[in-house]
């Protein structure tokens, strides 16, 4: 008999393929400003937006990698800690995914209202 997903399976796949890109818009938008993993974690968390630790810091690398954060490790508090911050190429690629997300949030609003 072929497993069959439940409603649950697959609003939760669902829910987590809504999330990514709007983690990484949020990590992106948090990263204007330098921050180290906790106090992004943190900050996201104060604002609404959860993210763990095994998500966060390959995000961070990742987007390291493709040019859009820098990075320095930096000795706070007797610790080493490596603090991120959204570079140039980082900031451009943000302004263009903000408004992306802007009109694509306008016209989803449109749609779910009944207004499409």
């Amino acid at each position: 008999m072929a497993h069959s997903m439940t409603d649950a399976d697959i609003f939760e796949t669902l829910r987590l393929e809504l999330r990514r890109g709007s983690l990484i818009l949020a990590v992106l938008g948090h990263l204007r400003r330098e921050h180290y993993g906790y106090t992004l974690r943190k900050a996201l968390s104060d604002a609404g937006v959860e993210i763990d630790e095994g998500a966060l810091y390959p995000m961070l690398r990742r987007l390291e990698s493709q040019g859009l954060l820098t990075s320095e490790w930096r000795e706070e508090e007797k610790r080493n800690k490596r603090f991120y911050r959204l570079s140039e190429p980082g900031r451009a690629v943000l302004d263009r995914l903000v408004a992306e997300w802007t009109r694509l949030n306008a016209s989803i609003g449109e749609i779910l209202n009944g207004d499409g």
